[in-house]
């Protein structure tokens, strides 16, 4: 959706989760693949069910808590997420490697 779709269903007071949110179902669930594959555990259905439940309610739970604290939309509380956790990837990590070539 482009940035004029965003700012005319905001003037509607239409509120719509982002697509980096909403298709990040497929993600989770094909990251659970590799996990079994790895681990050579593999999931019944109930399970990944489940587990894709509980990941995806939480994460926008956040989006919407983050929406209501900053006052933004969705899609920008999407974003301030998402570069959150790349920012605590980057500290928990370190960029020393990436930066001394």
């Amino acid at each position: 959706m482009s940035a004029d779709a965003d700012a005319i269903l905001e003037a509607k007071g239409i509120s719509l989760f982002p697509d980096i949110l909403v298709n990040a179902g497929g993600v989770m669930v094909s990251h659970f693949e590799w996990v079994q594959n790895r681990s050579g555990l593999y999931w019944q259905l109930a399970q990944v069910e489940k587990e894709l439940l509980e990941r995806i309610t939480a994460e926008a739970e956040t989006i919407w808590q983050l929406a209501d604290k900053y006052d933004v939309s969705f899609r920008t509380s999407a974003y301030i997420h998402a570069l959150s956790r790349l920012g605590e990837a980057l500290n928990d990590r370190g960029t020393r490697d990436y930066y001394n070539s």
